[in-house]
């Protein structure tokens, strides 16, 4: 798998764990999906990746022009196709407080539209699933 491997692992239930770059991700489900719900699906985790991608480009934006982030703010809503049950959109609203400089409005959504996450969604890459028998 290259260089950046991730290894998920099967805790017991319906939970799954990720560990890479030291760090473990914890995911559950739902109680009504036979979960626990002790931690965020995938799913859910799928879509704060989009939200704090976003938030660290404006983040970034903001920093190099030192204009203060306290009360700035990303919201992500989804809308969902009614006949296929999937996502059909994804809106990342950025709620800038009343002193944040207007004249950077639409720069400041430029930069969060850099979002690495969004990107790789609009050029998706090629999916290999396999399965082998450890010896």
């Amino acid at each position: 798998m290259g260089d950046e491997t991730m290894r998920v692992s099967l805790p017991g239930g319906v939970r799954v764990e990720a560990q890479y770059k030291g760090f473990v991700i914890k995911t559950d489900q739902p109680a009504y999906a036979g979960g626990e719900n002790s931690a965020p699906s995938p799913f859910d985790l799928f879509l704060a990746s989009l939200g704090t991608c976003a938030g660290y480009f404006v983040a970034a934006f903001c920093q190099e022009r030192r204009i203060p982030t306290e009360g700035v703010f990303l919201g992500v809503r989804i809308e969902r196709n009614p006949k296929t049950r999937m996502v059909g959109k994804i809106g990342i609203e950025i709620s800038l407080p009343p002193d944040f400089p207007g004249k950077y409005k639409a720069a400041v959504v430029k930069a969060a539209d850099q979002c690495t996450v969004k990107n790789h969604l609009a050029q998706p890459p090629a999916f290999e699933i396999t399965a082998s028998l450890r010896a």
